[in-house]
């Protein structure tokens, strides 16, 4: 099954595959989805399993398995991929495995395949897990609007991500489980993607301390903190980022 997902920009134009946050669905990305096409970019941007509009697996998977796929149905031998948050854990495994796909990687606070929480993550965790067990799904899809977004988020920002959380969140209780695969073992090393890697000042240590080591790991990976962001800054100035991501990607054009 093809997750579900939408195309825009021109047929011949370099391909961009936009991957949302586990807090959101592939709408996060409506302030930059025009703009990149505009620019000459063949954009696709997809939801994850029970995510948006893409049902639940009925057969084992994984998500970069999910974008590769898609990838072949589209025609797309090699693209940048941009991620937000699990999007780019997402992106870096698939630019890892599969480095001729990915031409560059632009990550936004990502996650990193083989991190290990933190206890104050795990203890965000906690307090999500125990007002999803008790069956509050706004409840939980408030938390995690009022944890992720930034100081310069707007209201109608924070609405918007709390409605896509929600929609997640009755998504996967609807789900089978058992279907996802177990998460690869990843070597960064083989990661030949120009990439940059954005930080949040705002943000949860553990996602700072990701984007400011993959320097490290990824190479010739750059990296940037934007004093201002939180976890999702293509949402919080979300000109901003547009800027950002057609500046990084003009190479491509």
């Amino acid at each position: 099954m093809i997750i579900s997902h939408d195309v825009n920009g021109p047929q011949d134009g370099p391909a961009v595959v936009l991957l949302h946050s586990s807090v959101c669905d592939r709408r996060m990305w409506d302030p930059q989805w025009e703009p990149l096409a505009a620019a000459g970019h063949r954009v696709v941007r997809a939801d994850f399993r029970t995510c948006g509009d893409s049902p639940a697996a009925e057969a084992p998977y994984s998500d970069h398995g999910d974008v590769r796929d898609l990838l072949d149905h589209l025609g797309i031998r090699r693209a940048a991929l941009v991620g937000s948050s699990y999007g780019g854990r997402v992106a870096l495994a698939l630019a890892a495995l599969e480095p001729d796909r990915v031409a560059a990687l632009a990550l936004l606070c990502p996650g990193r395949p083989g991190h290990r929480p933190s206890p104050a993550l795990r203890e965000f965790g906690a307090a999500e897990d125990a007002l999803l067990d008790a069956g509050d799904l706004a409840g939980a899809a408030a938390l995690n609007a009022r944890h992720w977004l930034g100081p310069e988020a707007t209201e109608e920002t924070r609405a918007f991500v709390r409605a896509m959380q929600l929609r997640n969140f009755e998504g996967a209780a609807a789900a089978t489980p058992g279907h996802e695969l177990p998460e690869p073992e990843v070597d960064l090393c083989a990661v030949t993607a120009a990439t940059l890697a954005v930080g949040g000042a705002h943000d949860a240590p553990d996602f700072r301390l990701i984007a400011a080591e993959l320097p490290s790991l990824v190479p010739g990976a750059s990296h940037v903190e934007l004093p201002w962001a939180g976890h999702l800054p293509s949402l919080e100035r979300p000109h901003e980022i547009t800027h950002l991501l057609l500046e990084f990607l003009r190479p491509l054009r």
